[in-house]
């Protein structure tokens, strides 16, 4: 099979950086899913692996969002059929989408939306399990009318994970969510999605809360530069508010959020596959749940750019977009 990754990680992104190979094609066993990749997505993790990350079997593939036709299973499937649709995000320690074939343990994976094709639902997995835990697992907001006259605010907010983020507190929740963007692009990304009012990230966040008489937010969200934000966060938080990131800050500067009682939360997708977790297949009952929501209308896609066919080029491109942080939404490939 073909497949798409390194052999030394690369700090500086170069035109070798990733290249391409020939590997043997896996074979299923156990919960394992032999999926046959038809579009990927491109996201962060996939620069920060590449940058430090040593393969372990001489040769590391990245990609953590994947499309594909189930071509076998291992003994122990229960949940799939040769032949299904499915999006998935993966698994970190394993690898990745970026090749011709591979293996996904079935209690992360999910039936793909009906209604989108192949690239459009390439965007959607890591992004909507994050999102999909930040509100719901790790925040523990209530679906359904029980959050009215309560606030949510997004920093950074029309990137992958914002762009679903906003869709699910929109349509599942009584939030008001206020998101924060500074490119004009992106204000209006993220006012076609839905949200109630957008902030510039790039200026004072709390003399606009100020300025424009906001309430104090009852969750904050943090999705990237999360430690250029901190102060700011603690001022405009409410007390006993809750604040969650998904970042890696160099400097997280804990005391400010005493004085107010707020609690951290963080969320990082991988951490059910990474622990075996006895929850573990939570999600792929959640991308069932987004593939519905995608089928009945109530979510979109988050494509935000198609850079063309699965190749090193097009992944260093991809790279290199993210790496700008100047992205609108996912980043999808297609094809070998």
């Amino acid at each position: 099979m073909k497949a798409i990754g390194y052999k030394q990680p690369s700090e500086v992104l170069n035109n070798d950086a990733l290249v391409a190979i020939e590997l043997p094609t896996p074979t299923a066993s156990g919960h394992d899913l032999l999926i046959e990749v038809s579009a990927i997505s491109v996201n962060p993790v996939d620069t920060k692996v590449r940058k430090s990350a040593l393969p372990t079997n001489d040769f590391k593939i990245l990609g953590w969002d994947g499309v594909g036709t189930v071509k076998s299973v291992g003994e122990e499937v229960s949940l799939f059929n040769v032949g299904d649709r499915v999006f998935y995000a993966g698994d970190l320690t394993r690898d990745g989408s970026n090749a011709q074939y591979q293996l996904v343990d079935e209690r992360i994976v999910g039936h793909a939306p009906k209604t989108l094709s192949d690239a459009q639902a390439a965007a959607l997995p890591l992004t909507s399990i994050t999102a999909w835990e930040l509100l719901f697992d790790r925040l523990n907001i209530k679906q359904g009318a029980e959050e009215e006259n309560k606030s949510l605010l997004i920093i950074g907010a029309a990137g992958g994970v914002g762009s679903i983020l906003v869709q699910l507190a929109k349509q599942l929740t009584a939030l008001t969510v206020v998101g924060t963007a500074s490119r004009a692009e992106s204000v209006k990304w993220l006012k076609d999605l839905g949200v109630d009012k957008v902030l510039d990230h790039s200026a004072s966040l709390s003399k606009q809360v100020s300025d424009e008489q906001l309430a104090e937010f009852d969750y904050v969200i943090s999705l990237t530069n999360s430690d250029d934000y901190l102060e700011e966060v603690a001022q405009i938080i409410k007390p006993q508010g809750k604040y969650a990131l998904i970042d890696d800050p160099k400097h997280f500067d804990i005391l400010l959020f005493k004085r107010k009682s707020i609690s951290i939360h963080w969320e990082l997708m991988f951490t059910r596959s990474l622990f075996q977790t006895d929850d573990m297949i939570a999600q792929h009952r959640l991308l069932n749940e987004i593939s519905a929501l995608i089928d009945e209308g109530v979510l979109q896609t988050t494509l935000g750019q198609h850079l063309g066919k699965i190749s090193p080029e097009n992944i260093i491109k991809a790279h290199q977009i993210l790496e700008s942080q100047q992205s609108r939404g996912k980043l999808v490939l297609e094809g070998f």
